[in-house]
């Protein structure tokens, strides 16, 4: 059972995919959320509307997830204008894959500053608040990649793996104030994997990673959302500093 009925959330980078469908997910128990993009305008204002069509507050606003001080005052004014804060789930993340020995400086410190740092400038922004209050959920979005590894995905891989790390240090460090640290370490999603390729690229590519699933299927940001509702329940709560691997078995070791 879950009960986030006039809670507030915050969702990094959730104006489509997997963060999308996180944020539906929890205006659909009425919790009020706010999320962050980049680039996406067009998708994030029709997401923060179909969000108050069911029955909550919803803001998107456009922030840099890479600037600490923006990222700061972004939480600061979500805070004074939704009331409080409960929830943060860390969802901002970017691909850039290509071989170590062709990858640029610029190339790994993208993804670095995006996949990791940006989990350090949005939990650090919270933290405060949640020891202070004695409660408070952080939900770490990653990557089986940082759990085994993937090859021309170094800087993803570090990234993710790095996050996971955080995730369980900051939950010995936090668990006696209340708060609780988890990561879900997706496999395959649909949206993430296989966009901007042809249609025949497109069915060629999810019939490669189908067989490479034991479930037999790509995952859907459902999936995802599904799993985040779970680590928010009242089954949940004694959980805490767990990397957990929602990827149809891909990474079973």
């Amino acid at each position: 059972m879950i009960e986030i009925k006039g809670k507030v959330a915050i969702v990094t980078g959730a104006s489509r995919g997997i963060g999308r469908a996180i944020v539906l997910k929890l205006a659909s128990h009425g919790c009020h959320v706010a999320f962050n993009y980049l680039k996406s305008t067009e998708q994030a204002l029709a997401l923060q509307k179909e969000a108050e069509n069911l029955g909550v507050r919803c803001q998107a606003s456009c922030v840099d997830i890479k600037d600490f001080v923006a990222v700061k005052k972004w939480i600061e004014e979500v805070k004074k204008n939704f009331g409080g804060l409960d929830i943060l789930v860390n969802n901002a993340g970017i691909i850039a894959d290509k071989a170590f020995m062709l990858m640029s400086p610029e190339e790994w410190h993208l993804v670095i500053d995006t996949n990791l740092h940006g989990v350090f400038n949005a939990s650090r922004s919270c933290i405060v608040t949640f020891l202070k209050q004695k409660k408070g959920d952080i939900i770490n979005i990653t990557s089986v990649s940082g759990v085994i590894g993937l090859p021309r995905q170094v800087n993803y891989s570090a990234s993710k793996g790095g996050v996971d790390a955080f995730t369980k240090a900051l939950a010995k460090e936090v668990a006696a104030y209340g708060v609780r640290v988890n990561s879900i370490a997706p496999g395959f999603i649909d949206t993430e994997i296989i966009s901007g390729v042809s249609a025949d690229e497109r069915a060629k590519m999810k019939r490669r990673i189908e067989e490479s699933v034991p479930l037999g299927r790509i995952g859907q940001p459902e999936d995802i959302a599904n799993f985040v509702e779970f680590l928010l329940s009242k089954e949940a709560q004694y959980l805490t500093g767990q990397v957990i691997q929602v990827d149809g078995g891909l990474a079973i070791r």
